[in-house]
């Protein structure tokens, strides 16, 4: 006869910006126990660089790498959250902060589904990324730089963005006409402008694996 299920309980009542009156709700079954179910620790990879320096293509092949090993993981797109959770963000300095914000709390609910999360967004602004960092415990938040330069970058102009950018069509496009700041000191940092897609995939694995997130594939 199975345990009658525990109820959940709530912490004292809060106001967090413009929601008040909230509590925290926790539920019964917690990251400690999906982790101990699935056999592996959740986290955050938080993929970063400029456009067209293969942080999608980058994450898409890890995320592949990692479900092949049986783990539970999934990639948060630039684009893709942009056709639904940010659509009703534009490309200005404060709408790209709150993209990020979004994105850092929905990161967030993945790390405490048991879920490893795979994100590839520009990020542009180092400060938005030291808040997302800041949401999650240390070791949680693991950044690699997708360090393809700009002039790599804008050859290969894979959706011909930089040529809109430099005809004027696209305005506030990071590289061009907004800054990018580059991460200082990242988990990683991977030279995708001439490195080799299985080498830099190899190098992700490599770290998550000395870091014991996920055991070494057999």
């Amino acid at each position: 006869m199975s345990a009658a299920p525990t109820t959940p309980t709530y912490g004292e009542l809060t106001n967090q910006g413009a929601s008040t009156n909230i509590a925290w709700h926790h539920t019964t079954v917690d990251r400690a126990a999906r982790a101990d179910q699935r056999g592996h620790r959740s986290a955050i990879l938080w993929f970063t660089g400029l456009s067209g320096s293969g942080k999608s293509t980058l994450a898409n092949a890890v995320n592949s790498a990692l479900f092949e090993q049986g783990l539970s993981c999934y990639v948060l797109d630039g684009d893709n959250i942009r056709h639904g959770l940010c659509k009703d963000l534009g490309f200005s300095d404060a709408a790209r902060e709150e993209n990020i914000r979004r994105i850092g709390e929905v990161s967030k609910l993945f790390l405490d589904a048991g879920v490893v999360v795979l994100t590839a967004f520009v990020s542009p602004f180092k400060a938005d990324r030291d808040r997302a960092r800041a949401l999650v415990d240390a070791g949680d938040f693991i950044e690699i730089h997708c360090a393809a330069n700009l002039e790599v970058c804008e050859q290969r102009d894979t959706k011909g963005l930089y040529a809109k950018a430099r005809a004027g069509e696209i305005q506030e496009f990071t590289g061009i006409s907004s800054p990018y700041e580059a991460p200082e000191a990242p988990e990683l940092q991977l030279d995708t402008g001439s490195q080799n897609l299985g080498d830099s995939v190899a190098q992700v694995i490599g770290y998550l694996e000395a870091q014991g997130l996920i055991s070494p594939a057999a």
